[in-house]
Formats: C-alpha cells, sequence, structure tokens
C-alpha cells in the first residue's frame, strides 16, 4: 500500500514539473494563432502573425542567421572537439588532466565572462564585429561541450583496439574512423546535439561579440520584447518546432541503423 502511494507521489511529482516546463511553451504555441494583439485573450484562429513574421526581412534574416552559424558551428566544434578528445585520451595522464580541467573553465565561466573576454580578445586581433566573430565565438564555448561528451566514451574503449586495428594492416586514418569513431558514435552524437542547441539559442556571447546588422534569434526576440508584439509568439513556435525536429533527427537516425543491421544480418 505505502509503496502504490509513493508511486502516485511520484508520478503526481512528475505531472507538476512537466506541466510547469511545458505549459509556458503551449501558452506561446496557442496565442501565435491568436488573431488579435493580446497575449492575455484569445480571441479567434488566424496565421497573420506567422504571415507578419515571414514578410518581415528582419525576422527572416535572423532566423537564416541562427541556422547557418548554429550548424556551422556544430560541424567545426564536434570535428575538432572529437579530434582533441582523441588526442587527450592518448596523452599522459598528467597532461590530460591539465588539460581536462582548463577545458571545463569555459563551461564553469558566467556567460558574461566569457563574453567579455571574446570581446576584448576580438578587439585586440582587431577582426571587425560581424558575421565572423559570431561564428568563432559559437565554435569556442561549443568545443568544450563536445570534449566534454566524447572523453567519457573514449575512457570506456579498449586502449589497445587503435594498436590493434594497425597490427590488422588498418592505417592510422581507417583505424580512427572505422574502429574508433564508431565505437564512440553516441558520445558524438551527444556532443554534437548539445553544440547545436548552445549556439541556437545563445543570447549573452552573440550580444557581445556581433555586429554590423548581424543578429541571431535571442537578439532579436531580446530588442522585440521591449514592446508588445505578437510576432515573438510566432517567431518563438517556429524555434520550437526546428528544435523538436532536430531531436526527432537524432533519435530516429540511430534507429533506422539498427533495424537496416539487422536486415542485413538476417
Amino acid at each position: 500500500m505505502e509503496e502504490k502511494r509513493n508511486r502516485i507521489g511520484a508520478k503526481l511529482i512528475l505531472g507538476i514539473t512537466a506541466l510547469f516546463f511545458y505549459l509556458p511553451i503551449l501558452y506561446i504555441i496557442v496565442f501565435s494563432f491568436n488573431d488579435s494583439r493580446s497575449l492575455t485573450k484569445f480571441s479567434g484562429f488566424s496565421l497573420r502573425w506567422y504571415e507578419k513574421m515571414f514578410s518581415d526581412s528582419a525576422m527572416m534574416q535572423s532566423v537564416v542567421y541562427t541556422i547557418v552559424i548554429a550548424i556551422l558551428a556544430t560541424i567545426i566544434s564536434t570535428v575538432a572537439g572529437t579530434l582533441a578528445a582523441i588526442g587527450l585520451s592518448r596523452s599522459r595522464k598528467a597532461l590530460r588532466n591539465v588539460v581536462e580541467q582548463v577545458n571545463n573553465l569555459p563551461i564553469m565561466n558566467p556567460e558574461i565572462v566569457t563574453a567579455i573576454g571574446l570581446l576584448m580578445f576580438f578587439s585586440a586581433l582587431g577582426i571587425n564585429k560581424g558575421f565572423t566573430t559570431l561564428l568563432l565565438a559559437h565554435i569556442m564555448f561549443c568545443t568544450p561541450y563536445v570534449i566534454l561528451s566524447v572523453s567519457p566514451k573514449l575512457r570506456s574503449l579498449d586502449p589497445n583496439l587503435a594498436d590493434a586495428a594497425l597490427d590488422l594492416g588498418a592505417t592510422p586514418l581507417q583505424a580512427l574512423t572505422k574502429v574508433i569513431v564508431p565505437q564512440i558514435m553516441p558520445g558524438i552524437v551527444s556532443g554534437a546535439l548539445i553544440a547545436f542547441t548552445m549556439s541556437f539559442d545563445d543570447f549573452i556571447i552573440s550580444y557581445f561579440v556581433t555586429g554590423n546588422g548581424v543578429n541571431n534569434i535571442s537578439i532579436l526576440v531580446y530588442t522585440m520584447s521591449k514592446r508588445v508584439n505578437p510576432s515573438i509568439n510566432a517567431l518563438s513556435t517556429l524555434v520550437i518546432a526546428l528544435i523538436t525536429v532536430v531531436l526527432i533527427i537524432v533519435n530516429v537516425i540511430p534507429i533506422i541503423r539498427e533495424k537496416t543491421k539487422r536486415r542485413e544480418q538476417v
């Protein structure tokens, strides 16, 4: 009886927590289809705010910048972070521990500190603020998360796996791409997903390092939030939809691969 009560209590807490997190998202989605400008009273179904959003060049430009920078930052940081993690796994323990602690600094640092540091760094190099600085900043703060995600997978591997592949005639590149990478793929995918999410919704660092009219969605929403604009709801719903699609793709691809392998084995 007591166990049943505990289960009910756990489910109740889980339900309240889910309601607390997802109710605001549901609220945004519903009011993105509101016919009026009101953010509190739903007066009827309409797509007018989506039409306004797609006809607004500034909004569409920010969406394009956000997606392009997120994709490029994810690809570059994932490749760099994975190679760095593999290199660290083959290094001496003392050096590996030092580098891992240094890698944790950007993660533990408040974003405002990282943002000011990157701003001063780009200014010292004489790089004009814009697309380049925004992309470089996103790569810099995404890479440590990839290293952090890939490293545990590498530690769980047999340290002699790569050497065995080399002894069997594989080249170093073949040992890397056909032996090591497939074994750590879950960590790579996890790191890439974190990098994409971090880049996609970053505001503080982006706000400090961007310029020349290059804005991402977070900066645009911040500037629009100072005045009542229901297009924010439509834009936020679009962001939610894009992230949901990415999550579905990331979760569905491994299932399809697993089914394909089973069919080939049969």
